[in-house]
């Protein structure tokens, strides 16, 4: 009986740590994770793109999107993938056509009869809903820009730092994209594709220029400019940066004094319809109950 118990305890021991090892990946399953492109992003857009590809003919421009100001929207709002062109024109083809029919199947279902009616809201629905893909755009482009715009001082102080310390620009702009990864994600994906330009042989000025219109923030507009001209003339790299991450730190205080600022009159409007009807019935609710009752007997006897 003993050495049954201890063969069977053996058996699920070794059966759990099989197990065990089975379902954890080792370190080189996982490096080779790391570098393999994510397949579950691929398949879901590659099973997108076969349902509205289709449809995307119908709405896409004739010429190239290369060739259109679209392709500078998707870059700013950190879309790279090349399938989103075709996603893009496709939800805009699909959506106002179920929009439209989705108004129109609810307002029969409410019992709306009226035609005129029912053809005006279609077709302000069809309307919103053409426009919505542009909006979303429009907004993840703003919303990078800001995070770009909020975390791009403390690049160009970790830069300045970098070039003080001794290294050179190329090497600086390695070492802030690894630091500022923390931070802030897109930043750092712009500074890297920066580095790769560089490293496959573009100009400098020509990288720079790149990553200014790929962010569409107009510090990086001066930031580029100003390294620019520090290489040509050949001007100090580090003054030059302090100079610009002094103006850029100032630009950010401004920009929080800002909104800061716009706080009370943002808060006027809750104010208003919210807090102080209810501190106005809480104030002179008892004296308005009182004054009635003191005044409808008055009232009703003279009658």
């Amino acid at each position: 009986m003993l050495i049954v118990a201890l063969l069977t305890f053996t058996a699920v021991m070794l059966a759990a740590g099989a197990l065990f090892f089975w379902i954890t990946p080792t370190t080189t399953e996982q490096r080779l994770q790391a570098l393999a492109p994510t397949t579950d992003d691929r398949g879901w857009t590659e099973t997108a793109v076969k349902l509205v590809g289709p449809f995307a003919q119908l709405s896409s421009p004739t010429a190239g999107i290369d060739a259109t100001p679209l392709r500078l929207r998707f870059l700013n709002a950190g879309i790279r993938n090349e399938s989103a062109p075709l996603l893009y024109f496709g939800v805009k083809t699909l959506l106002p056509v179920i929009a439209a029919l989705a108004v129109y199947s609810l307002m029969l279902a409410s019992g709306t009869t009226d035609s005129t009616q029912l053809l005006l809201c279609t077709l302000v629905a069809a309307l919103v809903a053409c426009y919505l893909p542009n909006l979303v755009l429009r907004w993840m482009a703003s919303q990078r820009r800001r995070e770009i715009f909020e975390n791009f001082p403390d690049a160009a102080d970790l830069m300045l730092v970098c070039v003080e310390a001794g290294m050179g620009l190329d090497a600086a702009l390695g070492k802030v994209t690894e630091e500022i990864r923390i931070k802030s994600e897109a930043l750092a994906e712009e500074l890297h594709w920066t580095n790769l330009e560089m490293r496959a042989g573009s100009t400098r000025e020509k990288s720079l220029r790149n990553l200014a219109a790929r962010t569409g923030v107009d510090e990086i507009h001066t930031f580029a400019a100003m390294l620019t001209q520090a290489d040509r003339f050949g001007t100090s790299i580090g003054e030059s940066l302090r100079v610009f991450s002094d103006d850029l730190r100032h630009k950010r205080q401004m920009r929080a004094e800002e909104l800061a600022a716009k706080i009370p009159t943002k808060m006027l409007l809750p104010l208003v319809t919210c807090i102080f009807p209810a501190i106005v019935m809480v104030v002179l609710g008892p004296a308005i109950i009182r004054i009635v009752r003191m005044i409808m007997p008055m009232i009703a006897g003279s009658i």
